[in-house]
């Protein structure tokens, strides 16, 4: 790993440590982003171009997770996402979510208590042996915000199909490190702006083609439409015929951004990234002594002193269900997390 070329596309002030809160924009990031304000300021931007950017960052996402570009739709944030198939749960209904699940993912559905819908929260590791006769769907993300734990999807997904359950899987803090297999699952939802080192505004949602005419989409307009551009006025209703009838019109600058970080995790690939960023990880909880991990963040109690400690050199972390944690990503490099470790020294409690 120490001769890893892709954190050159980086250019931090400061060891960060932080991607699982927002990722870092490599440079040709950048330079797509300042290089739209310029033409947007001078007044040469027109709507349409943009079509072809959306669906280009469509096909590099769908590339990346292992899924056909006809199943995805685009968004901006996963709770809006996740909202269809809330409303998609039928009445009276369980949904199961882990302990502690981020409430992107669970207050749309505990939002659906007035049509007797019913959530049952359970500890990550449970949710194989809880699923059962009234759950509808399982929503939980592949890793963990607040520690990184990763679900355990087999085991999940065979409980699923024994009581003709389905599952949403959120992707928010996995896609493009996190090879995943994603057969059988029904809904998959991923926002942009941190692992897939995107500006904030970008997101995803998937949908299995034999459920695309079941859920419905409440938050349609003209971007959702058939032929985009003759469907800004008026009825009647002409959706497209797959997943982007779930469009929403995109945030412009934030796909400008989305693109040219998409086609760099493309060029690295999930393998190679998941095999660094985890060797990261592991190289930091080796060198303090704690128990080895599978994920690329770690959580770890600190004492305050660690925290003034780390704060003082300048290394981002983020504070998340009492404890710190600290994220591994593309830019960082083994001495990031060696310099962490050391100043961390007889500071884990």
């Amino acid at each position: 790993m120490s001769d890893w070329p892709w954190a050159h596309q980086f250019a931090p002030e400061n060891l960060y440590l932080n991607t699982a809160s927002a990722g870092l924009p490599p440079q040709r990031t950048v330079a797509a982003l300042r290089t739209h304000l310029d033409r947007w300021s001078a007044g040469r931007v027109q709507a349409p171009e943009f079509d072809e950017v959306v669906d280009r960052c469509r096909e590099l996402y769908a590339a990346l997770v292992g899924l056909d570009p006809a199943t995805i739709a685009v968004g901006s944030q996963v709770s809006a996402m996740v909202a269809p198939v809330a409303d998609w749960v039928p009445d009276g209904a369980e949904v199961l979510v882990a302990a502690g699940e981020f409430t992107s993912v669970s207050f749309p559905f505990l939002a659906q208590s007035h049509r007797g819908v019913r959530v049952r929260e359970v500890p990550l590791a449970e949710l194989p042996t809880a699923v059962g006769p009234d759950t509808a769907l399982v929503a939980v993300a592949a890793v963990q915000s607040a520690d990184g734990a990763l679900v355990d999807l087999p085991a999940l997904r065979a409980a699923c199909r024994a009581r003709s359950a389905e599952i949403l899987l959120d992707l928010t803090q996995s896609a493009g490190w996190l090879p995943v297999d994603l057969d059988g699952v029904a809904f998959t939802v991923s926002g942009g702006y941190k692992w897939l080192l995107a500006p904030r505004g970008t997101g995803y949602l998937s949908v299995r083609g034999d459920l695309t005419d079941a859920v419905v989409p409440g938050q349609a307009g003209w971007y959702a439409g058939e032929d985009r551009w003759s469907a800004i006025y008026g009825g009647p209703l002409r959706l497209a015929a797959g997943a982007r009838r779930f469009d929403v019109s995109p945030a412009w600058p934030a796909w400008v951004g989305a693109e040219p970080s998409l086609q760099l995790l493309t060029e690295i690939g999930p393998t190679a990234l998941h095999q660094h960023a985890v060797g990261l990880a592991r190289r930091f909880t080796s060198a303090l002594g704690v128990a080895p991990t599978d994920s690329a963040i770690v959580s770890l109690g600190v004492d305050e002193a660690g925290v003034a400690a780390l704060a003082d050199a300048g290394v981002i972390t983020a504070a998340r269900a009492g404890k710190v944690r600290f994220s591994f990503h593309v830019h960082n490099v083994e001495t990031d997390a060696d310099r962490t470790a050391e100043l961390l020294a007889g500071h884990v409690v």
